[in-house]
């Protein structure tokens, strides 16, 4: 007879010896063969936070993720981006898209710095039309247009005779992130907080609709780090709070009337930490304002347009998923998945459809909404969002010491630190730190089979307006240098009829060459290069005629650091004899170095290598133009 279930042991490991922290490192020093640990298995973000190979366990003063609004591990929504410029058009996509499985609507409202639909009533309704206002919420993106394109909407739901409770939606009012973004705003800043006043005592019979946002993305997408985002986050609510507290509006009225708006990426780990220290953080502002800890702040995810890339734009599905993904597992109310060909303009249906199908499948088929906090007891993430968490509040109260986000803007110091956390990531990029697959790892070349609609040209801010100016953000997408190689590769495949090309002279039995051969194509790829690969070259006097054959005008030397002491200099010599203009050799063999420059060697094509600057040069030498 079976075992009653209380009787099966508590503890399934009882019968092991237990295994300390220092048992553990005992184990990887002795793996390491004296290499440093910190070096070698120790990862740090860009925030400098240090990422363990190995957690033993709960961080201190770690709880469970609080003020969690998707009760009871309810699906979030389904926010679907609509960016089209003509009312008939959105009209369409929006019912193709909500019949389609999409819960809610994010209307892209043509303002500065943005293409979408005019935001007047008439437009809006037309946009809408044959939508259930009162089952399906309307969210607005519309910048510096904000406040117009809510009245409108309002008229909408007033014209449809919706009660309060039947409204629902989020205006989406981010003035400080609308002025940071573009630049300026057509008032001034005193006005535009001001107004962030009058539409919450407006909304607050409306207990569906959010009238405020804090967009994080707004600082990810110029290239901020985790904590850089959400403390700008909170600068922002604390800045609001404040604008709305003067109109004597209090914070515990005000907080469920904010959006909280963070970006997600395909880097699953900080992702989770960065939506689970979000609520811890504003847990604090509650804490800090006097607000019930039980307020409701909702928090929404949007796809991160940095990661987007235009070469491949297949794998944008893999990142997009990963973060959908993760900001399912770190409690998001919303998620807005951006369609796969963002980057390159206009989404069309599929790609609509497939932005959609990608929180369904991970809702209804991997059940990612049954579990409120998956990451909850894991040591390593619940270390990672006590360390962050840590970091942006400390940052949160720099800006709060230096006169608040207003200020910090003002005078460019938020900006200039974003830019100079964006140049270290351009340069992590550049050198191979980070990977970008299909476009710097497993480049593509030749067609990708992808026609979109070009974006329309934006609206500008008008010169002549007396509103809000400052420096404006400078946009980040970790792909974009590489792109522009690759658009210069096309015009010379335009113009001669083929790729640009270089010859690889691969030295050695394959065994030999093989993996750097293979490394190097891909490197080469990059830029939009193509290879030519020689059989392997046993002895350097075939090397002249092998080229000569290749029909190419540039070579690179590939084989092993064996092979380039034995022959690596005559080869060197017998291409340049051939008519090679510049001779490029794969990896760094420093000892080596001198004889081989000597020899020929323009240059070397090496791991931790600046990309962009060694793939213009191999450009400019087989004739790209710049």
């Amino acid at each position: 007879m079976t075992a009653p279930l209380t009787e099966v042991p508590a503890t399934l490991a009882g019968d092991f010896p237990s295994a300390s922290l220092p048992d553990w490192r005992r184990l990887i020093d002795k793996a390491l063969n004296g290499g440093d640990f910190d070096h070698r298995l120790v990862a740090r973000t860009a925030d400098g936070l240090r990422i363990e190979p190995l957690f033993s366990q709960r961080p201190a003063g770690s709880v469970a993720l609080p003020t969690l609004s998707r009760h009871q591990g309810l699906a979030w929504d389904i926010r679907q981006v609509q960016a089209e410029t003509d009312p008939a058009a959105v009209n369409a996509a929006i019912l193709e898209d909500l019949t389609g499985g999409a819960t809610s609507v994010l209307l892209q409202i043509a303002a500065p710095g943005l293409s979408g639909v005019p935001g007047g009533r008439a437009d809006l309704a037309r946009a809408l039309d044959g939508v259930l206002l009162d089952v399906c919420p309307v969210a607005l993106k519309a910048g510096a247009g904000a406040v117009e394109a809510a009245a409108s909407l309002i008229q909408i739901w007033d014209q449809q005779g919706l009660a309060g409770a039947q409204r629902r939606g989020a205006f989406n009012y981010d003035p400080l992130g609308t002025l940071a973004e573009t630049g300026g705003l057509p008032i001034s800043l005193p006005q535009a907080l001001a107004q962030t006043a009058e539409l919450v005592r407006q909304a607050l019979p409306w207990p569906h609709v959010t009238v405020l946002r804090a967009d994080g993305h707004v600082w990810h997408a110029a290239g901020a780090s985790e904590a850089q985002e959400l403390a700008g986050v909170l600068a922002v609510v604390v800045a609001y709070l404040r604008a709305v507290e003067v109109a004597g509006i209090t914070p515990a009225q005000v907080l469920p009337k904010i959006a909280i708006n963070l970006a997600v990426d395909a880097d699953q780990i900080m992702g989770l930490a960065k939506f689970r220290a979000i609520r811890r953080l504003v847990t604090k502002i509650c804490e800090a304002c006097g607000a019930p800890g039980a307020v409701k702040v909702t928090v929404t995810a949007e796809t991160a347009r940095a990661m987007m890339t235009k070469r491949d734009p297949w794998v944008n599905m893999l990142r997009t998923t990963m973060a959908a993904a993760t900001a399912a597992m770190g409690g998001a109310d919303c998620i807005t998945v951006l369609p796969f060909t963002w980057a390159l303009g206009q989404p069309d249906a599929f790609a609509r459809r497939m932005a959609r199908n990608t929180s369904i499948v991970l809702m209804e088929e991997s059940g990612l909404a049954r579990v409120l906090d998956p990451a909850g007891g894991s040591f390593a993430i619940e270390t990672l969002t006590a360390d962050l968490e840590q970091a942006a509040w400390k940052l949160f109260q720099e800006i709060e010491a230096a006169g608040g986000l207003a200020a910090m803007l003002s005078t460019g110091a938020w900006q200039n630190r974003i830019a100079h956390t964006a140049t270290a990531k351009r340069q992590a990029i550049a050198t191979g730190k980070i990977q970008l697959t299909g476009t710097t790892a497993f480049p593509r070349l030749g067609d990708d089979g992808i026609t979109v609609t070009p974006w329309p040209e934006q609206p500008t801010l008008g010169t002549d307006l007396d509103g809000a100016r400052v420096l404006p953000l400078v946009p980040f997408r970790a792909s974009e240098p590489f792109e522009l190689l690759r658009a210069r590769a096309d015009k010379y495949a335009v113009r001669h009829g083929e790729q640009p090309r270089v010859f690889l002279a691969c030295l050695g039995p394959l065994a030999s060459h093989a993996t750097r051969a293979t490394w190097t194509a891909n490197f080469l790829a990059a830029g939009g290069i193509a290879v030519v690969q020689s059989e392997p070259l046993l002895q350097s006097a075939d090397a002249g005629q092998a080229f000569a054959d290749s029909g190419a005008s540039v070579a690179c030397i590939c084989g092993s650091d064996e092979s380039y002491g034995e022959l690596g200099d005559a080869i060197a010599s017998l291409l340049r004899t051939a008519g090679a203009t510049e001779v490029y050799l794969a990896g760094r063999p420093k000892r080596l170095e001198a004889a081989l420059q000597q020899a020929g060697v323009s240059g070397f094509i090496f791991a931790g290598s600046d990309m962009i600057e060694t793939l213009g040069l191999l450009q400019a030498a087989v004739g790209v133009d710049a």
